[in-house]
């Protein structure tokens, strides 16, 4: 009985997440509008920020109570999760398009941090290596978020023609209750999600690239639907980036700050999928300047792969 218990509560967190998300980004997005920028910059700053919450929420709360397949593997999963099921799946939906900007700036740092996330856990010796992730290290990557967001606003975009709705009061409302339900919906996750690994015998570290993973990329996967439906690239897009970057530079920094841990060779493999992800995304960004539906099937096939190897392994 105490299993199912388990399983029903992962399913109530997930609609916690998914829905104080929901509201935190909608929020969030009217809140920013204020301010002026384009969607893209909207996209990868509080648009990313909202939707990665929940990543932040269960990454800090395994970080606290040391559970470091959980607290890593839910930010590398979750991040190949968003380029390979999400972007993929809203390329087949609708062909997304892409710019020079999305890919000379927004792209190429995001290959430049996942990169040097794989030296900091690896080094040179990343076959072999079984290393710690210190404080350091930690704190150099939420730096680099700073920075970036910095960057963001003072080399800001110009807006669109389009006037979205002003932020009210009941916008700063429903920021404040979905923060809340990501919160404790993030801390069911973790709880729960590792009493099932145990009772099945399966590793934390597979439960936290794939399911966890996939239940904390819901909002992302709902946010870039909608935008690209709505011909929103930017923030379709922008989110996905936005969010990658939210989650290695500010939620795994901060994990690494929280909890410095030793890095095994079950994270090593997942990290270096990432790197190849990544890659393979900034190609087709580049390619006609368009992610086609073609391109996207082919991001959701190697997913799909992905997950085969991580349960049957």
């Amino acid at each position: 009985m105490d299993v199912i218990l388990d399983f029903i509560l992962v399913f109530l967190s997930i609609i916690m997440l998914w829905k104080g998300a929901d509201w935190l980004v909608d929020s969030a997005a009217e809140i920013a509008h204020s301010l002026k920028v384009s969607d893209l910059i909207i996209g990868l700053t509080v648009v990313a920020f909202g939707t990665s919450a929940p990543e932040f929420a269960v990454t800090i709360s395994a970080a606290l109570t040391k559970q470091t397949d959980i607290s890593i593997g839910n930010v590398i999963g979750s991040n190949i999760f968003n380029l390979g099921f999400i972007l993929g799946g809203t390329a087949i939906i609708r062909p997304i398009s892409t710019n020079e900007k999305m890919f000379n700036r927004d792209g190429l740092f995001l290959l430049i941090v996942t990169a040097l996330i794989f030296f900091l856990f690896f080094g040179l010796n990343g076959w072999t290596s079984d290393d710690n992730y210190t404080r350091t290290e930690g704190l150099l990557l939420f730096s680099l978020l700073i920075g970036y967001i910095t960057f963001l606003f003072i080399k800001k975009d110009p807006p669109e023609e389009i006037s979205p709705d002003k932020a009210t009061i009941m916008s700063y409302v429903f920021f404040f209750i979905g923060l809340i339900l990501i919160v404790f919906g993030g801390h069911l996750m973790v709880t729960h999600a590792s009493n099932i690994a145990r009772f099945y015998g399966i590793s934390d570290w597979v439960i936290a690239v794939t399911i966890v993973a996939a239940g904390t990329s819901a909002p992302e996967f709902a946010t870039s639907i909608a935008a690209a439906i709505k011909g929103r690239h930017g923030i379709a897009i922008g989110n996905l980036i936005g969010s990658d970057l939210f989650n290695l530079l500010g939620v795994l920094g901060l994990a690494g700050i929280i909890n410095p841990s030793v890095i095994t060779q079950d994270i090593f493999d997942s990290v270096f999928i990432l790197v190849l992800m990544v890659g393979l995304t900034l190609l087709l960004i580049r390619t006609k300047w368009k992610i086609s539906r073609a391109e996207g099937a082919l991001l959701v096939s190697i997913n799909l792969i992905r997950w085969y190897f991580d349960f049957a392994g």
